[in-house]
């Protein structure tokens, strides 16, 4: 019985850290928009009249996210220390659905397209739960000399949270600038599209 029992202490030990590490994870939505058409060429018309509207702009889909945080800002001497940094994600996917049955050529063709560019958007999905990962780590244990109304921290804390926002947007463009581009992948989608059945 004892030998059984030191077994589940050891067990409850090793896993308890991991599953405090892994306490979070993104929760990811996808909404849909609808389109129509019965070829490929027709059904990208519909993009650029019901896809979501970017600043002026008609985008064939598109990712956002929500993100909101639990904080604890402790006082320890005449600092200020954050002690729980919790975040909760909540990433969108906006993509295109043909509103009807389409014909079967149609259909092969828009599977494929579809599948490039939902892969496509999740890749910036990617890139926005990196950033609240990179956050997570630089906010916990984060600390202020001289803070014990934790006013700076906030202040200093902003600054940098800026500035991983600001490298995430950029590594965004960046990205949809390569796959964009001559030769690139959702040209390349967007081509076959048009051009297919």
């Amino acid at each position: 019985m004892k030998a059984g029992l030191v077994r589940w202490l050891l067990v409850a030990c090793i896993v308890q850290p991991v599953a405090a590490r892994a306490e979070w994870q993104p929760i990811e939505e996808v909404r849909t928009y609808a389109v129509t058409g019965s070829s490929g060429a027709a059904l990208y018309d519909s993009i650029g009249q019901n896809g979501p509207d970017l600043g002026g702009s008609r985008a064939v889909a598109h990712t956002t996210f929500k993100l909101t945080w639990t904080r604890k800002y402790e006082r320890r001497g005449n600092a200020c220390v954050i002690a729980v940094a919790r975040p909760k994600l909540i990433i969108t996917y906006t993509l295109p659905k043909p509103a009807g049955k389409l014909p079967a050529a149609t259909a092969a063709s828009w599977a494929t397209f579809i599948a490039g560019i939902e892969t496509h958007e999740r890749v910036h999905g990617d890139y926005i739960e990196q950033m609240v990962r990179d956050i997570e780590a630089m906010s916990l244990g984060f600390s202020a000399d001289n803070d014990p109304d934790c006013r700076k921290i906030r202040i200093e804390l902003t600054k940098r949270l800026g500035e991983l926002s600001a490298r995430q947007r950029q590594q965004g463009r960046d990205f949809d600038k390569a796959e964009m581009s001559e030769g690139g992948n959702i040209r390349r989608l967007v081509l076959q599209l048009v051009n297919g059945p």
